[in-house]
């Protein structure tokens, strides 16, 4: 009765207090029979991986108004959509959106998979997207957990164990209390409590709907779960770029590999940091005009910045006239510090 309860209250409490976001359809509209459209479903459940809902909504929107469709996304230049997610981070997921929107309209006549199963066979798309798709867009049974879900539940049923090691425990409770009744409401419900109330630091359990049903709150310990196991100290690296323009205010860049860190992205020239020892791409007088500090998810990362103006042919790369907003984020520090007098804000 109990695992009954949990999904009735957070349901009630979704009712009012659901977060109002630009790609969800809110209960009342899902009521009335507006259903969410699965193509922004899928793109905001890629841009949120890894990253804050108030990082995500600017892209979205941008993302909707430049593409709004998925045969629009698939009809797009490479080079165009790599621009529009830079500083969004996690490359990788920029060019498997672009491979799933192409799959989509080639594999599945432009219309997205309705089953876990069916979404899982699309490039880019892990269990845990794939339940939330068929979830929120296709009202469909799937257990949907992610940090904010596998906290709660670590939290209702004062679950001790570590994480990782925790998680087929946490997956097994979410799937106890997911109903067959408006699941992707339930989903998003979840989810929104892990945001809003069940917090990582100083939960607020007097305003919990779910107060009276929580073991941990029970018990005075729902602020120290879920544990974690200790990460390992992230090593520091240290690298190069040179920054070169010419008197036109072209800039020298080269297209990232695909695969790798920031893949398939536009970056200065460099080296070390990455593995890679080209060295400079033309014999100058560069300057070091100074340091930018940017942490990846393995490693914090030191760059020099060496500077001149371009006066011979590059053995890489290509003069360019980007917006600074095309560069990922440790290239546009670098640019910044290197342009620190003319740099367009």
């Amino acid at each position: 009765m109990r695992d009954g309860q949990i999904s009735l209250r957070l349901l009630d409490w979704y009712d009012t207090a659901a977060r109002d976001m630009p790609w969800r359809v809110g209960p009342a509209a899902r009521a009335a029979g507006q259903r969410p459209d699965p193509y922004r479903t899928w793109l905001s459940e890629v841009m949120l991986q890894q990253t804050t809902v108030a990082a995500v909504k600017a892209y979205f929107t941008r993302f909707t108004a430049l593409w709004p469709s998925v045969a629009d996304l698939a009809a797009a230049a490479d080079g165009d959509v790599m621009a529009e997610w830079a500083g969004l981070g996690y490359y990788a997921r920029a060019r498997n959106l672009l491979a799933c929107a192409r799959a989509v309209m080639r594999d599945h006549a432009g219309v997205f998979p309705g089953t876990v199963e069916g979404l899982l066979t699309l490039p880019g798309i892990g269990p845990y997207t794939a339940a939330a798709i068929a979830a929120i867009a296709f009202d469909q049974p799937a257990v949907v957990v992610d940090g904010n879900v596998e906290r709660v539940m670590a939290r209702l049923y004062a679950v001790q164990t570590p994480l990782p090691r925790a998680k087929p425990d946490l997956i097994a409770h979410a799937a106890r209390n997911t109903p067959s009744h408006r699941p992707g409401d339930y989903a998003q419900a979840v989810m929104d409590l892990g945001a809003t109330i069940c917090t990582p630091r100083n939960p607020a359990c007097g305003f919990c709907p779910l107060l009276g049903l929580c073991a941990a709150q029970t018990q005075g310990i729902a602020a120290e779960l879920p544990r974690k196991l200790a990460k390992p100290e992230k090593p520091t690296r240290a690298g190069r770029v040179w920054v070169a323009r010419r008197p036109d205010g072209a800039i020298l860049l080269e297209r990232r590999p695909e695969r790798g860190l920031l893949g398939g992205m536009l970056a200065f020239p460099g080296d070390a940091w990455d593995g890679a020892t080209a060295g400079a791409p033309f014999d100058a007088d560069w300057q070091a005009v100074g340091e930018v500090r940017h942490t990846f998810t393995h490693f914090h990362l030191v760059l020099q910045v060496l500077t001149t103006t371009a006066t011979a042919n590059p053995n890489r790369g290509e003069y360019l006239h980007p917006r600074p907003s095309d560069l990922p984020t440790l290239m546009r520090k670098a640019y910044d510090l290197a342009f620190a007098d003319s740099s367009p804000r």
